[in-house]
């Protein structure tokens, strides 16, 4: 029985429940308090604050994690990364007050930061020469400038709002984050294989992320023109239709470029296209 961490609530707790659902992990929620079983794999969910994840693992507490990147660098933590998971995003900021003219990194000198990552901060002053004081904040970093306790703030920014309602901007992008499959370095073969499974379920759930199966009926003499606008992962799937001069056409497109491929698809003769969801995919 190999034991993960979980984020006990908060910003990446539904994101990780939800991939290791996808990926036909069911852990026992009803009954869960800080420990709870999976029903059909080898592994058992630990529920822990965010920030302890990475220590945890690296003790070998719980042998793997789901933990924001931030977490990992500011604890320093000595564990593996196994696998970047695409969700969570979020990045490490410095904001100031909006009244105040920004020209450079020379305006934090002799200037006070509230934080909650010193240690990332520290090393982005460090290599960038300026001399600042750090103020250690465990929560409500964005209320500092308002409160007297610092001029500055570096903190997790998503959307910006929360920086806009305190009356900040940001004005350097410091640290870019995303949830991370953290791992303790001493596995042994039986968790390595346990690991191994995850990382290969969890791949063919990353893999669809953003794409849609697309296929159509096009004309035989349009085939080459249509294959140039859908490149596959190999090539496309063509299958001929009983209609003579007609075949069908399968490919994986991504969400981003759906329409505008839709569009030239048709106008070369493209006809019944169908485009759906897709759930995962194995490579």
């Amino acid at each position: 029985m190999l034991r993960i961490a979980l984020q006990s609530k908060g910003r990446l707790h539904d994101e990780s429940l939800s991939l290791l659902q996808s990926i036909g992990i069911r852990l026992d929620e009803q009954k869960r308090t800080f420990l709870s079983k999976a029903r059909n794999f080898d592994i058992e969910a630990l529920y822990m604050r965010d920030d302890d994840i990475p220590q945890l693992v690296a003790a070998g507490t719980a042998r793997l994690g789901i933990v924001g990147l931030n977490e990992v660098e500011e604890k320093g933590a000595d564990v593996d990364i196994a696998a970047r998971l695409g969700f969570g995003g979020c990045r490490i900021s410095l904001a100031i007050p909006k009244g105040d003219t920004y020209e450079g990194l020379d305006y934090f000198n002799g200037k006070r930061i509230a934080t909650s990552y010193p240690n990332i901060l520290s090393k982005f002053l460090k290599e960038n020469r300026i001399d600042a004081r750090i103020e250690v904040i465990t929560g409500s970093v964005e209320i500092a400038p308002a409160a007297g306790i610092s001029e500055a703030i570096f903190d997790i920014v998503s959307s910006g709002s929360t920086l806009v309602s305190n009356g900040l901007k940001e004005v350097e992008k410091v640290f870019e984050s995303e949830a991370v499959l953290i791992a303790n370095r001493t596995l042994d073969t039986g968790e390595r294989e346990i690991l191994d499974e995850l990382l290969f379920r969890t791949d063919s759930s990353l893999n669809s992320r953003g794409k849609k199966y697309i296929l159509m009926n096009i004309p035989t003499g349009s085939l080459d023109e249509a294959i140039r606008i859908l490149p596959a992962m190999r090539s496309p799937t063509v299958m001929p239709l009983a209609t003579e001069g007609w075949c069908s056409l399968h490919s994986v497109v991504d969400e981003s470029s759906l329409w505008e491929k839709v569009k030239l698809l048709k106008a070369i003769g493209a006809e019944g296209i169908l485009v759906v969801d897709l759930d995962k995919i194995i490579l």
